[in-house]
């Protein structure tokens, strides 16, 4: 994906912030716009169609974690990539924003140029991440070319992580996925996740997919059980 078709939107309730993030990511050659908050979000969302948006969590009117779950039910909008832009980093944040379906959090203050490697980061493991496969394991069916999972017959809507980590498990069943190993193909080594962030997506898999297909091997990782 170029940058130059790249649309990028934007939704924090500073007006400062949005300035200097708007004016370092469109030199980047991005496509940007702006939402004051999360109600303008959804609207220029929903006409706009970004394949990113960088969230701010604390909002008025409505905050980045129901503005994220919002998103995520708007059908026409499966494959945008949500990361939160928050200046708190307690677990707990951290969590609800990853069990409202957002793929990653990026904590403020951060330079400019950091910034922009982490976006680059991000979109080119999403791109990385999008070539043909078509995985079936028993019952469950993981297309990735139409970015689609039906587990017996029933179709499933998964955020993109939990996408992209069952892809990951399911691809080799029995082998158990080293916890390093998985953050660094479902995340990234460039982008810096908490400790509990895989626990949380397993655990969100496990409620949508069958905790009996999910094994967990104490101090080491996860494996896929058919």
């Amino acid at each position: 994906m170029k940058k130059k078709n790249t649309r990028i939107l934007l939704v924090d309730d500073e007006p400062d912030i949005l300035e200097i993030l708007e004016y370092n990511i469109s030199n980047e050659g991005y496509q940007v716009k702006r939402a004051k908050n999360g109600l303008e979000a959804l609207k220029k969302a929903s006409e706009w169609k970004p394949h990113l948006v960088l969230l701010d969590v604390m909002m008025p009117e409505m905050d980045g974690i129901e503005t994220c779950e919002q998103l995520r039910k708007d059908a026409n909008l499966a494959d945008l990539i949500i990361v939160f832009l928050t200046a708190r980093s307690e677990d707990y944040s951290q969590v609800a924003g990853l069990d409202a379906g957002a793929d990653d959090y990026i904590t403020k203050p951060i330079k400019p140029k950091v910034l922009l490697s982490k976006i680059k980061a991000i979109l080119r493991r999403v791109k990385d991440s999008s070539a043909k496969n078509y995985i079936e394991v028993g019952d469950l069916i993981v297309n990735r070319e139409e970015y689609k999972v039906v587990l017996n017959g029933v179709e499933i809507n998964l955020p993109r992580k939990e996408f992209e980590l069952l892809a990951l498990l399911a691809s080799k069943p029995q082998k158990v996925f080293e916890r390093e190993e998985i953050l660094n193909r479902v995340w990234g080594n460039e982008v810096v996740v908490g400790g509990r962030t895989i626990d949380v997506h397993i655990r969100k898999l496990r409620e949508k997919i069958g905790d009996k297909h999910f094994k967990t091997i104490k101090g080491v990782g996860y494996k896929y059980v058919e």
